[in-house]
């Protein structure tokens, strides 16, 4: 059993501290967006120079029909597959107070067809691209907003989390979001802020053991601050990420992020595939909690696959 490892202190040896009891606020980035020039980025992978010009200018890049119908079609009915039989009970996460599938994780260890989405060019080739490094998948998941009965996403970053609860050290990661659905602005899309990734937000509460038991359905820890929110969004505003089933939104670890409920009858369905840079391994969580399951936050060498 994982022994829980003793809190950190909030001081500069650690200059993403969150989580405390009584305290908040918010601090500048310390890490590059793109890691090593634009112009040697832009020579390295798939994305050109003006992509990645706003890549790192608003913290995220959507691009239309990157997949192909087809290749949707195939995930789409594999991902349905998925929710009417998970590969482990434990990897699948319902609604509240419902039995709708909200969540699907570690897809690219359990099942060969997103295994193959994982390692596509197309999605690891721009990670490598922006980290300037090879990438392991940190985390992969499902996420579905069926019709009626999805439920929203509470703005936060993921590198807060991921900080706090799985002990990455910094902002060398980002997330690939391939849409299997139409993602319209009625059904519950992602919606973004853009510039947030240039601000971390310190988040008030401390993090109780086993946390993600709760949060990944409702999270209540590691939510800015209503205040916070709106000075970030009054400076960037909210984007939302809109597109037909192909698209591909890639966002940086530490963009403020949510999602509305989805009270229409149609259903957006993405996968997420987070990639982290392989001189960004994770360390024991900066929270003192116990590491959260491999699940949730893969700690294998990246070519230790089943």
């Amino acid at each position: 059993m994982t022994t829980a490892q003793p809190p950190r202190r909030a001081d500069d040896r650690d200059p993403y501290w969150s989580r405390h009891r009584d305290r908040e606020g918010t601090t500048a980035r310390r890490d590059p967006i793109i890691w090593g020039s634009r112009v040697e980025a832009a020579s390295r992978g798939p994305l050109g120079e003006r992509e990645l010009r706003s890549f790192e200018e608003n913290g995220f890049l959507l691009v239309d029909s990157l997949f192909s119908e087809e290749e949707v079609e195939r995930l789409l009915r594999r991902a349905e597959e998925l929710a009417a039989q998970p590969p482990d009970p434990e990897t699948l996460v319902r609604e509240p107070g419902s039995d709708a599938v909200r969540s699907i994780f570690r897809i690219h260890r359990d099942d060969r067809v997103f295994r193959s989405l994982a390692d596509d060019p197309r999605l690891a080739g721009v990670a490598r691209q922006i980290l300037d490094s090879e990438v392991a998948v940190h985390q992969s998941r499902i996420n579905f907003k069926p019709g009626f009965t999805g439920r929203p996403f509470d703005w936060h970053s993921d590198f807060e989390t991921w900080h706090m609860e799985d002990g990455m050290p910094g902002m060398r990661a980002l997330s690939a979001s391939l849409l299997l659905t139409d993602n319209l602005p009625i059904n519950g899309t992602l919606m973004l802020v853009p510039g947030s990734h240039r601000t971390y937000v310190r988040c008030q509460g401390e993090t109780p053991e086993d946390h993600y038991r709760q949060s990944l359905a409702e999270q209540r820890v590691g939510i800015p601050s209503q205040h916070v929110l709106r000075d970030l969004i009054g400076e960037g505003g909210v984007v939302q990420a809109t597109g037909g089933p192909g698209s591909v939104l890639f966002f940086d670890c530490n963009t403020l992020h949510g999602s509305a409920g989805n009270i229409t009858p149609y259903p957006r369905h993405n996968v997420f595939m987070v990639f982290n840079s392989e001189h960004n391994r994770l360390e024991p969580p900066y929270g003192g909690t116990r590491p959260r399951p491999s699940f949730l936050a893969d700690r294998a060498p990246r070519g230790d696959r089943p």
